[in-house]
């Protein structure tokens, strides 16, 4: 369970409590790593870690939450706990983050921005399905 990887780096980590320091802090390191400020729409945030030496990061929050990017009509699930490995303009071997295609939600192991210019980010899915989207989508609403 991702808990158990939570109390692994906690030792060393960052670890921030309350709804509107974590929403701070998750931007702030968003922006420090170059990847779009409004990946993480949430609300009421209990916690959030960094390990900086790892790269690992997590945050937890009251409820599930399902999210529509309106600039791109996708629907994104955030469980209560999300955590992934994260570094400049990647997060990988996420855990809590799922899309809505079709009928199926699939779960999101990698975002990435691979070439700046271009101006698109990639989210990829356990399957192996990837898909880039403008990363203006994905700011701050």
């Amino acid at each position: 369970m991702a808990s158990q990887a939570i109390n692994n780096y906690r030792i060393d980590a960052e670890v921030v409590h309350g709804d509107l320091p974590c929403k701070k802090r998750i931007t702030e390191l968003l922006e420090e790593l170059c990847l779009p400020k409004g990946l993480f729409p949430l609300d009421d945030i209990e916690e959030f870690g960094y390990d900086r030496s790892s790269g690992f990061m997590w945050l937890t929050h009251t409820k599930k939450k399902d999210h529509v990017f309106k600039k791109i009509k996708q629907t994104v699930s955030y469980a209560t706990e999300v955590t992934a490995f994260i570094e400049n303009r990647r997060m990988k071997k996420m855990i809590g983050v799922k899309t809505r295609e079709m009928l199926l939600w699939l779960t999101i192991t990698d975002v990435y921005i691979e070439d700046p210019l271009s101006g698109k980010i990639t989210f990829k899915t356990g399957t192996g399905l990837s898909e880039s989207f403008p990363i203006s989508a994905f700011e701050l609403e």
